[in-house]
């Protein structure tokens, strides 16, 4: 039987876009006949070993060029955008399987389903941008999304509050008026896609609630309460602040409860 660890460690490692994708489908299968084992026996290696395909090209998010989103130049940089997001989310699924270890089993089949519907994702959105004759990896791309599983690596609480609980449910904020507009578009490719990405994000994030709420109980902590900790001490540092606009209804699906999103409120701008 193989250890979904040693998947782990080949997909974070592998920098070939087709073998991770492979990787994480077989992963998947493998975990549904209940053919993988979830025994740690190495020490995850440092987050610094994780390699990216050559290209795209990674520029910080100020230096990404801007461009108009209602002509073809526009649409296909708005879909490659996106398509960048779910491939780096492939690997923020693998990486919190990978860096967080003696954990319930159940923990791995979740990350581990994650990983393989955002591999999904981006095949949905690799075949939506040859539409637009480009591939994934022609346009640049913003290096944002991995500095946050890099800031976390060693610290599970910060990684489950900040990334699902906080980078992936601004998802469910921004994702439905996206929809909107390309019905008004009438490309209902683009709808379908969309849609089916947010009904999955929607239970990425209430798995990011679930295990932080878990994480906090084991802990001893007031779930609530750490989280605005979390959040308060990382924009203190990093700068910035919440974005706001907050989707009530996907968020409260999503695990939030209705006190956090009165609070987030507070914080946003």
């Amino acid at each position: 039987m193989r250890s979904i660890f040693d998947f782990a460690e080949k997909a974070l490692e592998c920098a070939n876009r087709q073998e991770l994708l492979n990787l994480t489908h077989e992963a998947w299968q493998l975990s549904e006949k209940n053919e993988l084992h979830f025994e740690s026996k190495n020490l995850p290696k440092p987050i610094e070993n994780v390699r990216f395909p050559e290209r795209p090209i990674l520029l910080p998010p100020r230096d990404m060029p801007k461009r108009k989103f209602h002509t073809q130049e526009g649409l296909a940089a708005f879909f490659h955008a996106i398509s960048h997001v779910e491939f780096v989310a492939i690997y923020l699924a693998w990486d919190i399987v990978y860096r967080f270890r003696d954990l319930p089993d159940e923990f791995y089949r979740d990350w581990l389903r994650v990983a393989d519907e955002e591999a999904q994702h981006f095949s949905l959105l690799n075949a939506k941008l040859k539409t637009f004759g480009i591939d994934y990896g022609d346009l640049p791309a913003h290096s944002g999304l991995w500095d946050l599983a890099q800031f976390t690596a060693t610290d599970f609480l910060q990684r489950l509050a900040l990334v699902p609980r906080n980078m992936e449910a601004h998802g469910l904020d921004v994702t439905p008026p996206l929809i909107e507009k390309f019905k008004q578009l009438g490309d209902e490719n683009a709808v379908e896609i969309l849609t089916r990405i947010l009904t999955d994000e929607v239970g990425h994030v209430a798995l990011g609630s679930k295990w932080f709420k878990w994480l906090c109980e084991q802990r001893k902590l007031d779930a609530e309460t750490t989280y605005q900790n979390v959040l308060l001490r990382y924009y203190t540092k990093k700068g910035g602040s919440l974005k706001g606009n907050f989707n009530v209804e996907m968020r409260l699906k999503a695990g939030f409860s209705k006190s956090e999103l009165a609070w987030l409120n507070t914080q946003s701008h």
